[in-house]
């Protein structure tokens, strides 16, 4: 079962070098978009999981890039969420150019929980519990 959203993005002057090519960092701003639009669509978002006690900080993140991006392109950045048994949300994320489909990166993030004391929890919070079971998982 795959649960996933589609992200379009428009690549903005400020995300490039001089030469017109997405600087690398940007990619992580994009991850970050994906992310935010999965929480939204599929009701895991980040002040929603706050209002119920906890952060989820990024412990993990890498990104394979494949092809440059430029200024003028459109991305679609898909946003996959990776089951687990483990009190983590791993996503991983295909990023593409939308006018050829051509794929720029794969990626993958994995994120913990903290209580609001930046105290690590070692077992699924009742709510993220919860949440899996309402999607089927």
């Amino acid at each position: 079962m795959s649960i996933s959203v589609l992200k379009k993005i428009d690549i903005r002057f400020s995300e490039v070098d001089s030469m017109g090519v997405v600087w690398h960092g940007s990619f992580v701003k994009y991850l970050e978009d994906g992310r935010e639009l999965f929480g939204v669509e599929h009701g895991l978002s980040y002040l929603g999981v706050a209002s119920r006690g906890y952060f989820i900080p990024i412990v993990d993140m890498s990104i394979n890039y494949k092809q440059s991006a430029k200024y003028g392109d459109k991305l679609l950045i898909k946003t996959e969420f990776v089951n687990s048994d483990a009190a983590k949300i791993i996503f991983s994320y295909t990023i593409f150019r939308e006018s050829d489909m051509m794929m720029l990166a794969k990626a993958k993030t994995v994120q913990v929980f903290t209580d609001k004391e930046g105290q690590l929890v070692l077992t699924n919070p009742p709510f993220y519990t919860n949440w899996k079971k309402s999607i089927g998982i």
